[in-house]
């Protein structure tokens, strides 16, 4: 997770007041952070991902404004034009096709500040980005600019400029492939025939999104004007980072204005926008969740102690106004959770329950510890991975059709888009992130999965499954059939095998399994496959050597045994 650094004479002077050291972390976990490291001038505090808007020091200035009283409500920033604009070239929209620009004047930049404006773009290429995938981040020296500006796709071997911290004047091409951070990002574009350049009116190349920015425009000591794009494939993303950014620069004082985005179809966007989005919390709902009583005017209270505006609707609702750099809240739990924080977490009291009673774990949770032992014992690592995924992650990349599932309302993200319905496409990402450990990977997973009970149309229906790949340079069929053979055999039941085909696995080396309890009844309590993945599906995740995996699900009459 992010780790922000900064000082206490950097966060006093933008509270305004000085606030004691002990006080400061005391206070700083009750705002979702962890104290990572301090001494008498510094701190190290990390935030957990769902809140970049803490990943600025000024962004967490703003929330403790509301925990000491300096500050209520939802904060306001004044926005005015530019009076420029950045046109897109229709070629890029099969390439990175988003981009969202705003200029903002009288910026205070010190050593110290630059530092902790890089610092501050990277953790929001890691988390919003995802590495630069998604989103993509330049700031710019605004006074070397002419406007306005074209984002447009251009030929990699006809196209040069000096990158970012080099003297000589580079293609494209070149960038992508002898750079380090070509390099390091050459995989984001070097499929296309054409890469995103973004220039000013003379043809000054700021950035090559997403992999760097020009010399031309490197922000120093001395900059005072900025100009800041974003650029992605989510075109939402690429607006609330553009959001945040900018408002970080607003609590300083600096005067953010917007900028139209042209696109092809004539279409102009303004950005950036600070709409507020509205939510509606019962009353009811949060004395459930937080497990204490509150009145209406306590929770607008609470409310604006966490910089969220709010208005009674009711007696027993109130709307709520979110600010745009505040990502995180999507839903009714996302505010309670926020009255729970304006209530402060050290205010909430434990108490014993009226009832006596004599705990036990969870049959179902035994089984799953269970399993774990015996996959341990194997010799696999478990590896736990996201509920969410995407059609392309999911599907595609292991050769299965489309079919109906459970689907994110509201994706945050292009890859958080549904909930799986499989184990293997999560430990195929695990094995894609860590090709450069040794061989031979044996990992596993005890986890969720949900499908869409297409029976009703309406509900859905979880089914806990276990899962296990292994990858070397002679993984093969016998080897997964004998590990799958032992998981049997060691949870007492009794194997069949027929041939089986599957789209994910190769033709020929996949078996459907079966396992019964003969002292229960004929029928099989545990159902699954296993095989050797199809050469496709291991290039599809960017892997060299062969894969074989199982996949089992178990019936609830098990887990009680």
């Amino acid at each position: 997770m992010p780790v922000i650094n900064f000082t206490y004479e950097n966060i006093n002077e933008l509270l305004g007041c000085s606030m004691q050291k002990e006080n400061l972390i005391d206070l700083l976990p009750m705002i979702g952070s962890d104290i990572e490291d301090y001494d008498d001038e510094n701190l190290k505090v990390e935030f957990f991902p769902n809140r970049p808007d803490h990943f600025s020091v000024e962004g967490i200035a703003r929330t403790l404004k509301g925990f000491l009283g300096l500050e209520s409500g939802m904060p306001r920033y004044s926005l005015s034009s530019s009076g420029t604009s950045i046109t897109v070239d229709p070629e890029l929209a099969f390439i990175r096709p988003y981009t969202s620009c705003a200029i903002v004047k009288g910026v205070k930049i010190d050593d110290g500040k630059l530092i902790q404006l890089m610092e501050f773009q990277e953790d929001l290429h890691w988390v919003l980005g995802r590495d630069r995938k998604k989103v993509a981040i330049g700031i710019h020296n605004l006074d070397v600019l002419t406007p306005p500006f074209t984002y447009k796709a251009a030929d990699p071997t006809e196209t040069s400029f000096i990158p970012l911290d080099s003297v000589e004047e580079t293609t494209l091409d070149e960038i992508l492939h002898n750079h380090k951070k070509g390099c390091k990002y050459a995989h984001l574009l070097d499929k296309y025939p054409k890469y995103p350049l973004i220039v000013d009116a003379v043809d000054n190349v700021l950035s090559m999104p997403p992999i760097i920015n020009g010399e031309l425009t490197k922000l120093t000591t001395g900059t005072e004007n900025v100009l800041v794009d974003v650029t992605g494939t989510d075109e939402k993303a690429v607006n609330y980072t553009l959001n945040i950014i900018t408002t970080s620069f607003a609590e300083t004082g600096a005067r953010v204005k917007t900028m139209d985005t042209v696109y092809n179809d004539d279409s102009i966007v303004r950005t950036p926008d600070y709409t507020p989005k509205k939510k509606i919390v019962n009353l009811g709902n949060a004395q459930k969740l937080i497990g204490v009583d509150l009145t209406i005017p306590g929770v607008v209270e609470m409310l604006h102690r966490v910089r969220l505006d709010a208005e009674i609707l009711n007696e027993t609702e109130i709307i709520v106004s979110v600010p745009s750099y505040r990502i995180d809240i999507l839903h009714e739990v996302d505010v309670i959770e926020n009255i729970a924080i304006g209530y402060d977490f050290r205010e909430i009291g434990s108490y014993l329950p009226d009832i006596m009673s004599i705990a036990s774990e969870d049959n179902g949770k035994v089984f799953d510890n269970n399993l774990r032992m015996i996959m341990v014992g194997l010799g696999f690592y478990e590896v736990m991975s996201l509920m969410l995924t995407s059609e392309e992650q999911h599907f595609h990349k292991l050769r299965l059709p489309v079919d109906e599932r459970v689907v994110v309302a509201q994706p945050i993200s292009q890859d958080r888009t549904m909930i799986r319905e499989s184990l293997l496409n999560g430990l195929m990402e695990f094995l894609e992130s860590n090709t450069h450990e040794e061989l031979p990977q044996k990992i596993f997973e005890v986890g969720e999965t949900v499908y869409l009970d297409k029976t009703t149309e309406t509900y859905t229906r979880g089914i806990r499954k276990l899962a296990a790949l292994v990858t070397h340079s002679t993984a093969n069929f016998t080897e997964i059939k004998s590990i799958t053979a032992t998981l049997i055999s060691n949870l007492g039941l009794s194997m069949e095998i027929v041939s089986f085909n599957h789209p994910s696995f190769i033709e020929g080396r996949c078996a459907l399994l079966r396992g019964w309890d003969e002292r229960i009844d004929a029928s099989p309590v545990i159902e699954g496959f296993f095989g050797e993945l199809h050469p496709e599906v291991i290039s599809n995740f960017n892997l060299e050597y062969p894969v074989v995996a199982f996949e089992v699900e178990f019936k609830d009459r098990l887990k009680k045994i």
